[in-house]
């Protein structure tokens, strides 16, 4: 209170400093010495402005019956004398005016103020000047200011001298008071920042005990910063207190290491307590490989006392700030103070690249992982006179993953995961010419004799794109993607880890789609179904293949190949595909979304899925086009990539200084210290064949993971099972995609024609069965015969054909029907049934051939009936006036 006027206030509610003699009733502070903050009165006291401490108190609250007052002090710590006020005769006696401590303890503070993290950004440009207050008992004392840093390194100690605190020793033992640790942003004009607040307890040492492990030196800890009720960062610190004996300071333990002559009179953390630092390079490479910023997908490696940590950062995508676009952005990186900045991009709607590749900074890290500093990344936009505007920021919490053994090299980079929760993988494959003549023959099982028959082969000219895609069905599978980085000859210490980077120029790309088939999706309908349709959207290219919606499928075919956006403008008939041309970086993010089709308002989203194109193009891996079990030059299983298998290995031998490819006589081929060996022979279209050395090359291609150096695992030929998402309804799987994409540049050979993936096409068939007799004695389209009367020995001779035209798929062997469900419906839906035939012999009576008329005379004699029951039941003179009699 001054003047009547309140200034700070703290409620304590009264149910925790109720006395009872049974200890499970008594309040959890009653009869305790407690630490009280005080804070603002009113409306002041909500938001920043109210969030720092106004007052603290250590007050001691006891409520209890009058019955009880001889028990209001026994909470309180030993050696102390009551001063009462003098009372008459026959009076209660009353508290104590005040307490006189005959029993103190002097004790020495060390607040070993090391790092915090992860701070609040309280500056416009995403940074703050932190500096820490520490307060203890009546002292306080503060940290230095460090600029423009949310993760400060103080290594800074906090000597508190002559601590007086009262009561007996084992109890400030056991209970010592507690240190509020106070962050604040220093500004140039106007008072500092609240920007958060935690508390601490510390390590006390007593006169009697001895200054060694396992207490002592205490190690730092993680104190969880707050904010108000939202959590505010990390600090790392340390708190010994420490008795002042009767031989003064002189027994305290000394404080290692001079003060720092660069900053002032600053005394470091001491040896025993700071962490042992390593120094560490960390390497970033700006260029469109990565992810976009947001995302913790950073490239490998961190590496010890000269190994690497390098990052991938490229900024796309950037929205509006101010209501101006971002057309001058740069990327700052921070990691314990040190950091570096990335060259300013000139015109990000034209070239988002970096004109500098790699840039590189040196850290000291703690050895202990858990102690490590995040790796904040930040982007800015320069703009008119000089100002930088923030655009965004993010936090790697975790440096760990980042981390190389040892300093090596990389010719290229690894193929970061897309960021979708899951991604199966189809291998496409039939029975290579080696399975064929494994299984050619095999045993008769059951009775007999051992003997050996040939398998039935399918029909060549019923195989297809989707007849290999069924046999790879089973074999579906989660492949991992390899992450290792090959150490080789000819470093460039320039690039430091993104040794053989590519440049960073623009490129044209051929970006071919093929869509498979979509499962389990969300009914968007009310009959429980859907009317999905594909809709694909790179750049500023947007298709929607509505002509093709498949009408109340949850599991639609799409069969959708490589189709011109010319094509399908012009509504083609022809297999439908997706045959893209972009430019990376610019146009690098693509977007394959499902939608129902509506025939009035507009067609709702079923889910959608994201693919980082140019994060495979540059992959190490060759993700742009899968690697195919055999080679071949017709047919549905025709080699789709521009260069053959010998060209590929070729230029995967050159930029990876690997000798090779040497092929020799009887099928071998030799690379590096490695012997391959396949055949030698291809079959052309008229069944002749020719010398080749691709299925050589292949087979190298296939194994090309046990290249010593420079080899890794090769992109297959495969189909993708994609997750769905919806905006609108996150982390909820809306169904799973098939698809995959093959990319190719503009600078090479154009690739030849798109794989025909479209859904087969049923033929029609007519079945006639011809029925001659029967003895003792439907599909969809029923059909019976006459009717043989009097067969008293259960034989019928007839002479009828049925004819049942159908559509009919030879390679399922299912029968194709096409109806609507009901008179309502818009289009038809079809169906896929087994091929049955079904004959049934029925006994045909009389009564069969006249059931109408029988069933008419039956209601007539019902309805007399019960107009005889009507007049029967009326009085006699009705009945008779009725009648007219």
């Amino acid at each position: 209170m001054s003047s009547n006027k309140r200034i700070a206030y703290a409620r304590i509610p009264s149910k925790d400093i109720l006395y009872s003699i049974v200890d499970e009733e008594m309040g959890k502070d009653c009869a305790k010495v407690k630490t009280v903050f005080l804070k603002l009165p009113g409306k002041r006291g909500f938001g920043p402005a109210g969030w720092t401490v106004q007052a603290k108190m250590e007050i001691y609250l006891w409520l209890g019956l009058n019955k009880q007052r001889k028990d209001f002090l026994s909470g309180l710590p030993c050696g102390f004398e009551e001063k009462k006020v003098p009372r008459g005769q026959n009076l209660p006696s009353f508290p104590p005016i005040s307490l006189l401590y005959t029993k103190k303890q002097v004790f020495q503070l060390r607040a070993h103020m090391y790092q915090a993290r992860s701070l609040f950004a309280a500056d416009s440009s995403g940074l703050s000047d932190p500096f820490a207050r520490v307060f203890f008992i009546s002292q306080s004392q503060c940290t230095e200011v460090l600029n423009e840093t949310l993760c400060p390194t103080w290594d800074q100690l906090l000597v508190f001298d002559n601590v007086e605190l009262y009561g007996e020793a084992h109890e400030m033992r056991d209970d010592p008071p507690i240190i509020v640790i106070e962050i604040y942003d220093q500004d140039t004009v106007g008072k500092a920042d609240f920007m958060g607040r935690t508390f601490a307890k510390p390590v006390v040492k007593m006169s009697d005990e001895q200054y060694c492990p396992p207490r002592f030196p205490p190690q730092l800890e993680y104190y969880q910063i707050y904010r108000g009720n939202a959590t505010a960062g990390d600090l790392l610190a340390a708190f010994e207190l420490l008795q002042i004996g009767p031989g003064g300071k002189s027994d305290l333990p000394p404080i290692d290491g001079p003060t720092d002559l660069d900053r002032g009179p600053i005394l470091p953390v001491p040896l025993g307590i700071r962490p042992v630092l390593s120094r560490y390079r960390v390497e970033v490479t700006n260029v469109p490989v990565g992810p976009c910023l947001g995302q913790e997908s950073i490239s490998k490696g961190v590496g010890k006392a000269g190994e690497n940590q390098e990052s991938r950062i490229c900024p796309w995508d950037l929205k509006r700030v101010n209501l101006a676009q971002v057309d001058r952005p740069r990327v700052d990186i921070e990691c314990a103070g040190k950091g570096v900045q990335s060259a300013l991009i000139q015109n990000y709607k034209k070239n988002p690249n970096f004109s500098t590749l790699v840039k590189w900074f040196e850290v000291d890290l703690p050895e202990n992982e858990l102690l490590h500093p995040p790796l904040n990344i930040r982007v800015v936009d320069c703009r008119a006179f000089g100002r930088y505007t923030l655009v965004g920021s993010h936090t790697v919490s975790s440096l760990r993953r980042f981390f190389t053994p040892h300093l090596c090299t990389s010719r290229n980079h690894s193929l970061s995961p897309d960021p979708s929760p899951s991604l199966s993988v189809l291998p496409l494959s039939l029975q290579t010419e080696e399975e064929k003549e494994k299984k050619k023959k095999k045993k008769k099982g059951g009775g007999g004799g051992g003997e050996e028959v040939e398998e039935e082969e399918p029909d060549e000219s019923m195989l297809d794109w989707w007849s290999k895609y069924f046999a790879s069905i089973e074999t579906m599978k989660e492949v991992p993607l390899a992450d290792d980085i090959a150490k080789e000859a000819g470093y460039d210490p320039t690039f430091g880890m993104f040794q053989g980077i590519p440049s960073n120029d623009p490129i044209n790309v051929l970006v071919r789609v093929y869509i498979v088939r979509a499962t389990d999706l969300h009914p968007a309908d009310i009959n429980g179904k859907a009317d999905p349709y594909i809709a694909i959207k790179l750049g500023k290219t947007d298709i929607k293949d509505k002509e093709n919606y498949i009408s109340k499928q949850l599991n639609p075919v799409f069969g959708n190949g490589s189709q011109t956006l010319q094509q399908l403008l012009s509504a083609c008939p022809n297999p439908r595909s997706f045959d893209i041309e972009a430019t990376f970086p610019m146009e690098s993010m693509l977007t394959v979304a499902v939608y129902d089709w509506d025939l009035v308002g507009t067609d709702d989203l079923i889910g959608e899925t994201k693919i980082d194109l140019e994060n495979r193009f540059y992959s190490k891996h060759r993700a742009t086009c899968g690697v195919s079990q055999t080679y071949s030059i017709h047919g549905y299983n025709t080699w789709r990539d521009p260069m053959k298998p010998s060209q590929i290995l070729s230029k995967l031998c050159k930029e990876g200084k690997v000798d090779g490819p040497h092929f020799g006589p009887g099928g071998r081929v030799k690379v590096a210290n490695r012997v391959f060996t396949g055949p030698t022979e291809i079959e052309d279209e008229n069944g002749q064949k020719k010398p080749t050395d691709e299925h050589l090359a292949l087979a190298v291609l296939r194994h090309w993971e046990d290249i010593p150096r420079a080899g890794c695992r090769l992109v297959p030929e495969h189909v993708e099972t994609r997750p769905l998402l919806n905006p609108d309804k996150p982390g909820i799987e809306q169904g799973r995609l098939e698809m995959w994409v093959d990319m190719f540049p503009m600078d090479m050979p154009a690739p030849g024609p798109a794989i025909d993936i479209s859904p087969r096409k049923p033929k029609k068939y007519e079945l006639r069965v011809i029925v001659w007799n029967t003895d003792e004695g439907q599909q969809e389209d029923k059909q019976d015969t006459d009717v043989h009367y009097h067969s008293l020995t259960g034989e019928g001779n007839f002479n009828w054909r049925y004819i049942f035209p159908f559509d009919y798929l030879m390679a399922e062997e299912k029968i194709v029907i096409s109806k609507k469900e009901s008179m309502f419906s818009w289009d038809e839906t079809e169906y896929k049934i087994p091929a049955r035939l079904t004959l049934q012999s029925i006994k045909y009576l009389i009564c069969t051939r006249y059931k109408w008329l029988i069933i008419k005379i039956v209601l007539a004699l019902l309805l007399l009936i019960m107009v005889a029951l009507f007049l029967y039941s009326m009085p006699g003179y009705m009945v008779k006036k009725l009648l007219g009699a």
